[in-house]
């Protein structure tokens, strides 16, 4: 069996096979109680889990990237945690979106023999002891890159040749090599960070890499900006192991290098504002794929150093045009509010982002038949949630969506019709639908509607 096989064998749902011994003197009969079946077999499957995440993680370790494993037991985990609690849900949240990836540029860069830097070592009288030369002037260079020492060398001398720009550049989105790519986004980071000047990067950098280069790289991953739903069984999440498929293991740098640039607004404008609307598009629907739930924080950090990238008079039109477009590409399911939550954050910002997403949603929902706030929320509020053919769970989705756009609206409390209707809607969700309704959703639109409820009576 190969290697592939073996780990998706490893998930398969197997029938548990528990010796059950009994004992007549203790239990006054010949079988174990139903409930003490029950609990036997639960604690098997808890055991199963352990032994599993301790059996991939020591298999897998040395074949895929690092956040890669941890994304695929947090998978595991969770596949396995619902089928224990013996909870449905009707759906889940999942998308792909990055397919088969393209064959990447070479990284190595003969015109590294003739920079500067490099000629200024050969012609040191100190080179006729370690005896560099232009041929392995490459690998001195790699060296210095994985030290530290090259950043430290170019932010001395206060400049950085445009060979070496475009060489650590494609060293972070290309090399196979885990080392060097690190060492190459930290070597950008510590250049675009430089905090000599207020207003301007203090080392000269001959060469920027432009958005058309980010998103080339994208395009050799495998991104594609059409979505498509992957969350429906264990069994399809990991089929891509079996399949040939493998996360781009740049990605780390990818996401790193664009968080850099976007911090470094204030002294250097790499992205054109639409560009960076796209990006912003683009780290969404990366926390919309299971497989980089492990970068979640890194995401975060990402999507918070692109909204800040705009201009207080940019933001104002660009956070409806992002608002717009998300709610166009994003399934009307469990991936629209997770597209909203990924928007974390406190400040005025994100806070105006969130709400705008879950409003251009909320309008794509109902078809775009309304188009004032009011009409919304009027189309809500006549939802008969106590009719047995009432979608709970699009109902549910709807409930969020709203708690999202309202919560997070500027000046909510200068607008009493709409917050009148809100509570309208609360006490709908929250009264008509009791508590021996076993309809899907049922208990989790009261739960919700009855909390929420409560935090606006209280205020």
């Amino acid at each position: 069996m190969d290697n592939n096989g073996f780990f998706l064998k490893l998930f398969a749902k197997q029938p548990p096979a528990v010796p059950i011994r009994t004992k007549s003197a203790i239990l006054g009969g010949g079988t174990l109680p139903v409930d003490d079946l029950k609990l036997s077999s639960e604690v098997w499957r808890v055991k199963r889990i352990v032994v599993t995440v301790t059996v991939i993680s020591s298999f897998v370790k040395h074949i895929f990237p690092p956040f890669v494993i941890l994304s695929t037991i947090l998978i595991s985990c969770d596949f396995h945690m619902q089928d224990i609690s013996g909870e449905e849900e009707i759906s889940d949240w999942g998308l792909q979106v990055f397919g088969n990836q393209k064959t990447p540029p070479p990284v190595d860069f003969p015109q590294l023999g003739s920079c500067k830097l490099l000629q200024s070592f050969l012609n040191n009288e100190v080179n006729s002891l370690v005896e560099l030369t232009a041929e392995n002037g490459e690998t001195f260079l790699e060296g210095l890159l994985i030290n530290g020492w090259l950043s430290k060398l170019v932010i001395t001398r206060g400049h950085v040749e445009k060979s070496i720009a475009t060489w650590t550049f494609n060293l972070i989105l290309y090399s196979s090599k885990e080392e060097l790519r690190a060492s190459a986004c930290d070597f950008w980071c510590a250049i675009l960070s430089s905090k000599d000047k207020v207003d301007a990067l203090p080392t000269k950098i001959d060469w920027f890499p432009s958005y058309s280069e980010l998103n080339r790289s994208l395009s050799i991953y495998g991104f594609s900006a059409n979505f498509s739903t992957t969350a429906e069984s264990l069994h399809t999440r990991l089929v891509i192991f079996n399949s040939g498929y493998r996360e781009p293991q740049n990605l780390i740098g990818w996401i790193k290098f664009t968080a850099a640039c976007c911090q470094a607004r204030s002294k250097k404008s790499i992205f054109m504002t639409k560009e960076a609307e796209e990006l912003v598009e683009v780290v969404t629907s990366l926390f919309l794929d299971r497989r980089f739930l492990a970068l979640s924080v890194l995401l975060s950090e990402c999507m918070q150093s692109v909204i800040n990238y705009f201009t207080d008079q940019e933001w104002k039109t660009s956070c409806q045009k992002i608002a717009k477009s998300l709610a166009c590409r994003v399934p009307r399911d469990l991936n629209c509010l997770r597209t909203v939550d990924c928007i974390a954050g406190v400040d005025n910002r994100t806070k105006q982002l969130r709400s705008a997403v879950a409003y251009q949603i909320l309008l794509v929902c109902f078809n775009n038949e309304a188009t004032r706030e009011e009409e919304i929320l009027n189309l809500l509020i006549n939802i008969k949630v106590k009719d047995k053919n009432c979608d709970l769970f699009r109902m549910y989705i709807y409930l969020v969506l709203t708690e999202n756009w309202l919560l997070s609206y500027p000046n909510l409390e200068e607008k009493p019709v709409i917050k009148e209707m809100w509570g309208v809607f609360l006490r709908s969700c929250s009264c008509q639908i009791s508590s021996t309704d076993m309809r899907p959703y049922a208990s989790k639109v009261r739960n919700k509607a009855s909390y929420l409820l409560l935090g606006t009576t209280s205020k």
